[in-house]
């Protein structure tokens, strides 16, 4: 699919909000760089030494911040899960009729996955990789984030707004397309992140069978 963006990620592709609370700077350039090396390359193939070289610093200064590359991985999946979660239970939370709200859920969360492609990427596609703890405290963000969508589906199976056998696949199958987005998305195409969430949320309507 060709439907591509401005590339939002900036120099070196820009970050998340979120991000900006990490500090000091030498920190966050290291998460930046990890991010990085991990969608280029892979969480496993990725060393330390390719992490501090892109970000213009020795291996041993990256010591200093994060303990193991593993620990890079659980920070950079905290900081994209929260700001996942954040969104969906916003539109959650929000008045306005079923529709409305996963309109607005599905749309905010594909413009966050498109103009976050390279960070959502490893969020999404190396969780497999966290230690164990650090795994259950992201899947458990997941299904926060699931169950965020999920009441939404719900409310309009009760109102009567949608026509959904199954709230729960019909939800998992809702986040699935909208988390595909950071794996095709490329900056340079035609569509902007905009765009690409209005198209998706009307797809994700007409998948709950409203109006």
């Amino acid at each position: 699919m060709d439907a591509e963006a401005k590339n939002t990620e900036g120099t070196p592709e820009g970050t998340p909000e979120a991000w900006r609370d990490i500090i000091p700077d030498a920190a966050r350039r290291l998460m930046t760089a990890a991010v990085h090396a991990f969608a280029e390359r892979g969480y496993h193939a990725t060393t330390t030494r390719d992490i501090a070289g892109r970000a213009g610093m020795s291996p041993a200064a990256l010591y200093i911040h994060y303990k193991t590359k593993e620990e890079l991985l659980y920070q950079i999946s905290k900081v994209g899960h929260r700001s996942a979660l954040d969104i969906l239970e916003e539109a959650r939370d929000a008045a306005g009729t079923p529709a409305e709200r996963l309109a607005d859920a599905v749309r905010s969360f594909v413009r966050w996955h498109a103009e976050h492609h390279t960070t959502a990427r490893v969020v999404q596609y190396e969780i497999g990789a966290l230690a164990e703890d650090h795994y259950a405290e992201i899947t458990a963000m997941r299904r926060a984030s699931e169950g965020a969508v999920r009441a939404i589906v719900e409310d309009g199976v009760k109102a009567g707004d949608f026509d959904v056998p199954d709230a729960r696949g019909t939800t998992v199958a809702v986040l699935s397309l909208c988390i595909d987005v950071a794996r095709w998305f490329n900056p340079r195409g035609r569509s902007t992140p905009d765009e690409v969430g209005s198209l998706y949320a009307g797809l994700a309507l007409r998948m709950v069978g409203a109006g």
